[in-house]
């Protein structure tokens, strides 16, 4: 058998072997092998190239979901953070429709965020015995921003999901983690409860026609 010659093993060729001879009683076989970083920087490469590709097409989309909710420089610092969970989550990420996910991602992240903030200012006021003003959103629409103020922060979130965001009930279940039957209740008990306090305020308006604008106008 020559040395230079293919081992077959399982049905899979090995790299050829190259045999260095140091006598006639013995053999010393070496192997070429491939540089062991290769495969890894091909991997690393790939990895990178769908980051970006994946940042390209939810850049927008969480800087406008991030600012809606907090101050500009409060979402600045979560998205940062949003950008390097998903990084390093990168391999979770649905390849179709990847957006619902990293909103939740986003959520997750301006949650954890504003419960610092809000120990911060505690804190301050503690200390200061002076109270920290919160942050404000600007809807343009101050009727039904006060309708929205009496809602709970869930119905709330998932009344903004639905018309800032443009999501559809399946999308919104993805963000919240909750099943589509359960996201589609909970919509539609919060529309309710938003038309409600709408009412109250002026007994011509509904409050449903008032966000279905707002939806129209993000959209």
């Amino acid at each position: 058998m020559r040395g230079d010659g293919w081992a077959l093993r399982g049905g899979e060729a090995d790299p050829p072997a190259v045999t260095e001879n140091r006598g006639p009683s013995h053999a010393v076989q070496r192997q070429n092998r491939p540089a062991a970083g290769h495969k890894e920087t091909d991997v690393q490469t790939e990895r990178q190239r769908r980051f970006e590709a994946l940042a390209a097409e939810v850049f927008g989309p969480l800087q406008r979901y991030l600012l809606r909710r907090m101050t500009p420089e409060d979402a600045a610092d979560a998205f940062s953070e949003t950008l390097l969970v998903i990084w390093r989550r990168l391999e979770d990420v649905p390849s179709e429709n990847p957006l619902p996910w990293c909103y939740g991602v986003a959520r997750r992240v301006a949650s954890n965020h504003r419960r610092g903030r809000r120990r911060h200012l505690q804190l301050v006021e503690r200390l200061e015995r002076e109270p920290a003003p919160a942050p404000q959103e600007e809807s343009g629409d101050p009727e039904l921003e006060a309708a929205l103020a009496r809602l709970t922060d869930s119905d709330r979130e998932i009344l903004r999901l639905w018309a800032w965001e443009g999501l559809e009930p399946r999308e919104i279940a993805t963000v919240l983690g909750l099943t589509v039957n359960a996201a589609t209740l909970r919509l539609s008990r919060a529309r309710r409860k938003l038309g409600e306090e709408m009412t109250r305020q002026d007994p011509r308006s509904s409050g449903q026609e008032r966000v279905g604008r707002t939806k129209e106008q993000t959209t």
